[in-house]
């Protein structure tokens, strides 16, 4: 199951630890990602969706996120 949010695109993205001593190692920053049902074409389906759409689900702001999953 890839870690991308269903509904923002959210993925995995490559970044750097950068310690006191400047030692430079490569890190992934993976997206906060809850498993949710939503109802989609009056079918129940469960994705994986970042927190941010979370809460934009729950106050009902649908306007700018992709529903066609």
């Amino acid at each position: 199951m890839p870690r991308v949010c269903a509904l923002t695109g959210k993925k995995v993205v490559a970044g750097r630890n950068v310690s006191h001593a400047h030692n430079v190692t490569s890190r992934r920053f993976k997206p906060n990602l809850q498993k949710k049902r939503v109802m989609i074409n009056g079918k129940k389906v469960r994705v994986l969706v970042s927190t941010r759409a979370l809460r934009s689900l729950t106050r009902g702001k649908t306007k700018n996120l992709n529903l066609d999953v």
